[in-house]
C-alpha cells in the first residue's frame, strides 16, 4: 500500500517536461484542457495520497484510534517508515493551506481593487486607465472588463491596438481566469505543479494570440502588437490579479514565433498527450488502489472485516 501512495507524490514531476512538450506540439487549446485537466487529476491524486499518510499516523495513537472505533492496531508498515511519512505529509499539507490561503486572500484584494478601479472609468467592456505606465489585461467579473492604461494606447498605433483589444476579449470569451485559477490551486498541492503553472498562462496567451489573429486577419499584425505591448510594458503595470490574464504576459519571443511561423507545419505530438494521459492514469490508479486497501485496513482494525 505504503508503494501505491508514493506513486501518486512522484508521476507529478514528470508534468512538467511533458507540458512543455504538448503546448509545443500539439494545438494551442488542446494543449491548454490537455495540461490543465492533467494538472487537477495529478494534484487530486497527491492530495489523496498525503491525506491517507496522515491518517495512517493519526490512528496510530491512542486517542484517534479511539475515536476511529479501532478495537486492534492498525496494520501497515512499520512505525519507523509509518511515522516519518505521516509527519512529512502533514507537514505538507499545513504548508500547503498556509500558502493557499495567504495568495487566496491577496488575490481576492487585488481582485476587488482592479474591479473598483475598472468600474469607475468603463465604457462598454473597455475600461481606460489613466495611467503612464503600460498595461493591458482581460478583468473577469460581470460584465467581463478589458483594462487598458493611457500609456499602453500610446504605446500602439490604431490597427496593433486593436489587435489588442481581440486578444483580451479572447480571454474573457474562453474563461481563461479558471485555468489560471486551477493552475494556481493546483500548484499548492504538489511543488513540481509550480512549472506547469506557467505552462497554463502561456497556453492560453497563445490561444489568445491564435484568436486575435482570426479576429484582425493579420498574424503578422498580432505578432507586432504583441511586440510592441510586451516592450512598453517591461517597466511593469499596477497590480492586477494573477488569474487576469494580460497580453505581455508569458515568453513573448516564443508566443511571436508562434505566430510568424509558416501554418501547416506542426509537428505530430500526440505521444506527449498519450503520456500525459497515461501518467495521470497511473496516478489515479495507484491512488484509488491504495485509498482501498487503506480503508479495508482500517474495517480490519475496526473488526467489520477479515485480512
Amino acid at each position: 500500500m505504503i508503494a501505491l501512495l508514493i506513486l501518486p507524490l512522484l508521476v507529478p514531476f514528470a508534468l512538467p517536461a511533458l507540458a512543455r512538450r504538448a503546448l509545443d506540439r500539439l494545438s494551442p487549446a488542446a494543449a491548454l484542457w490537455t495540461v490543465t485537466g492533467s494538472a487537477v487529476a495529478l494534484a487530486g491524486c497527491s492530495l489523496a495520497a498525503l491525506g491517507a499518510f496522515v491518517l495512517t499516523g493519526l490512528l496510530r495513537l491512542p486517542f484517534f484510534a479511539s475515536l476511529g472505533e479501532l478495537i486492534q492496531p492498525l496494520r501497515f508498515g512499520s512505525d519507523r517508515l509509518v511515522l516519518p511519512l505521516a509527519a512529512v505529509s502533514a507537514g505538507a499539507v499545513a504548508l500547503g493551506t498556509r500558502r493557499l490561503v495567504r495568495t487566496v486572500l491577496h488575490q481576492a484584494r487585488a481582485f476587488h481593487a482592479a474591479r473598483a478601479e475598472a468600474g469607475r472609468a468603463a465604457a462598454g467592456d473597455l475600461c481606460v486607465v489613466d495611467s503612464p505606465c503600460p498595461d493591458a489585461y482581460a478583468l473577469p467579473g460581470r460584465p467581463h472588463r478589458i483594462v487598458v492604461t493611457t500609456g499602453m494606447l500610446r504605446s500602439l498605433d490604431g490597427a496593433e491596438r486593436e489587435a489588442l483589444f481581440a486578444h483580451e476579449r479572447a480571454h474573457n470569451a474562453g474563461g481563461h481566469h479558471f485555468f489560471l485559477a486551477v493552475a494556481e490551486l493546483a500548484a499548492h498541492c504538489h511543488p513540481a505543479l509550480r512549472r506547469v503553472r506557467d505552462v497554463v498562462r502561456l497556453a492560453v496567451e497563445r490561444v489568445a494570440d491564435e484568436a486575435a489573429a482570426r479576429a484582425v486577419g493579420d498574424r503578422r499584425l498580432t505578432a507586432r502588437a504583441i511586440a510592441r505591448a510586451a516592450l512598453a510594458g517591461q517597466g511593469g503595470g499596477a497590480e492586477r490579479p494573477a488569474f487576469a490574464p494580460g497580453v505581455a504576459s508569458g515568453p513573448v519571443p516564443h508566443r511571436v514565433e508562434a505566430l510568424l511561423a509558416p501554418r501547416g507545419r506542426r509537428r505530430a505530438g500526440g505521444w506527449a498527450a498519450v503520456l500525459l494521459v497515461a501518467g495521470v492514469g497511473l496516478s489515479c490508479a495507484a491512488s484509488v488502489a491504495g485509498m482501498a486497501d487503506f480503508h479495508h485496513r482500517v474495517e480490519v482494525a475496526q473488526g467489520e472485516a477479515e485480512r
